[in-house]
């Protein structure tokens, strides 16, 4: 499944403005903070409509200006994994992981049950959110996004509020989506040596 994205968007006194085209795989967007990393993450998303632009994932258009096309956010399928996590914190870890398999109408990639054994949190179901780890946070925050039966990922700096032994720990499960469930992904961080490691195409804002 490709990415092919072509967006502008004036945010204030600045004007974001990419254009790029892969073929599957992991894409990195990257550069310093204030970029607008986050912004063409939103627009792919539906969140945030570009002024001018085209976005077309695995052949289907979601967003096209000359053609007035912005599929909203429901209808693009992504599974969004921010930078905090933003679990529910009145709910326990089962309920946060199966939060958005309704909307995946049967079609999720996996069951509760394979999602936690692929992720290693199944020994983690009963607990609270304030409970976990950051590494453990960001598994189920992953986990939440692939059982909404997502078509592709967006990933934002899901790493940078993690210490050095929980990002290995996450990184080593990105691999594993990208590899083994082979979901396109579009990854936004400002580390490089982040993005040589993950990323078949690195995008620079």
């Amino acid at each position: 499944m490709s990415f092919d994205v072509r967006v502008e968007r004036r945010l204030g006194d600045t004007t974001i403005a990419t254009r790029f085209t892969s073929d599957g795989g992991l894409t990195a967007l990257f550069g310093p903070s204030g970029a607008g990393k986050t912004s063409v993450l939103n627009m792919v998303a539906g969140l945030l409509r570009p002024d001018a632009g085209r976005i077309e994932v695995g052949g289907e258009v979601l967003f096209d200006a000359a053609t007035d096309t912005d599929l909203p956010p429901q209808a693009r399928h992504a599974g969004y994994v921010f930078q905090d996590g933003r679990l529910f914190p009145h709910m326990r870890v089962r309920e946060n992981l199966g939060y958005g398999a309704p909307r995946a109408g049967g079609s999720g990639l996996m069951t509760l049950e394979d999602t936690s054994d692929f992720l290693g949190i199944a020994h983690l179901l009963d607990r609270w959110p304030r409970t976990l780890s950051g590494g453990e946070a960001q598994r189920v925050a992953i986990g939440r996004a692939l059982l909404s039966g997502p078509r592709f990922l967006l990933m934002d700096e899901p790493l940078a509020a993690l210490d050095r032994a929980r990002r290995e720990e996450v990184l080593l499960v990105i691999e594993r989506l990208r590899d083994e469930v082979r979901l396109p992904i579009l990854y936004v961080s400002h580390d490089r040596a982040e993005v040589e490691r993950l990323a078949k195409l690195i995008v620079e804002l």
